[in-house]
């Protein structure tokens, strides 16, 4: 197309699988700019809790994969917890047995166990994760991105075609509903409350009889309290009800924080689809597209690994085949 700088690629979308693949992409060598509507402080990535774990994300065999890759770094990364903003952080996995997790995560999580009894009532494994806290990881990965040679430009983008690179990469996540565009992506929205940490060193996922999951993690910035999966949700007002509802399933699980301060409240939309959509396509012009978007509420869990792919398909050649 007129004006098109035949070295270039532009990658759309400025959340954490956007700016992870713009990095992986610009580390390699290539000339990058990322468009994203927003500042990847108010982006979607931006409000996630944020644990290493494949949460609602298909398929399941390729996620498992994209999570390990993305674990490896992860743990290179939390030597440099404070501008990275990634640890490594015990805790408990609430209604799971250690068979459920032990076959693709064995040798590869120190000392995943079961819970034992004074760790968690009911039935859980104990692991060693990363957390991630978005507000200090987001910029991190955005200045790693600039230090390769990155630029990051704000644009609404309303069609692909406005793009002037040979190489597109698809990482709007929910937006890929209008711009695709693609009616299977769906929002699925979660509300989380931060209070001040009454002295919680720990994160603990659990669900209880009814179907509703509660966690606890703690940040620099406070104890990120959550959650909730409404499909087909788009308001991103918080519901004080629900905010309610989530401090009272949290305190039944550590009563010292009933009477925490509260600090801050979050709601943010996962991108979720069927399956990943992570795979060359092309635009009406011939130019290559590719896709990398639908991680659901694991975008963090497979960032680096999806990008890795992703990068594969834009500089390596592909046959075309659909990856998920």
């Amino acid at each position: 197309m007129a004006g098109e700088r035949s070295d270039e690629i532009v990658v759309v979308g400025g959340g954490v699988v956007g700016l992870t693949t713009a990095v992986v992409l610009a580390e390699r060598g290539r000339r990058v700019r990322v468009w994203t509507r927003d500042a990847v402080e108010a982006t979607t990535s931006a409000v996630a809790g944020a644990l290493w774990w494949p949460y609602r994300i298909e398929p399941v065999a390729l996620a498992r994969q994209w999570a390990l890759r993305s674990l490896e770094i992860y743990e290179e990364l939390a030597a440099r917890p404070g501008p990275t903003g990634v640890r490594m952080v015990e805790g408990v996995l609430g209604e799971t047995r250690l068979d459920e997790v032990g076959g693709w995560l064995a040798g590869r999580v120190p000392g995943l166990r079961t819970a034992t009894a004074g760790e968690y009532a009911g039935t859980g494994v104990r692991a060693r994760l990363p957390l991630i806290d978005m507000p200090a990881h987001l910029p991190w990965l955005r200045e790693r991105f600039v230090a390769a040679g990155g630029v990051v430009e704000a644009r609404t983008v309303s069609s692909f075609a406005e793009a002037d690179a040979p190489v597109v990469v698809n990482c709007t996540g929910l937006g890929a509903r209008e711009l695709v565009p693609d009616p299977s992506v769906r929002p699925v929205r979660g509300q989380l409350v931060v209070v001040e940490n009454p002295g919680i060193d720990t994160w603990l996922v659990s669900t209880d009889a009814a179907g509703d999951y509660a966690y606890l993690f703690p940040q620099p910035g406070g104890l990120v309290l959550g959650g909730t999966a409404e499909e087909d949700a788009w308001s991103p007002e918080p519901d004080p009800a629900t905010a309610e509802a989530i401090i009272r399933r949290c305190a039944a699980l550590r009563p010292e924080i009933t009477a925490a301060r509260v600090l801050e409240h979050r709601v943010g939309l996962r991108p979720t689809r069927p399956a990943v959509r992570l795979h060359r396509d092309a635009l009406p012009d011939g130019r290559l597209l590719v896709h990398n978007y639908g991680h659901g509420g694991a975008g963090v869990t497979v960032a680096w690994g999806c990008a890795e792919e992703a990068a594969r398909l834009v500089c390596d050649g592909d046959d075309g085949t659909l990856r998920g």
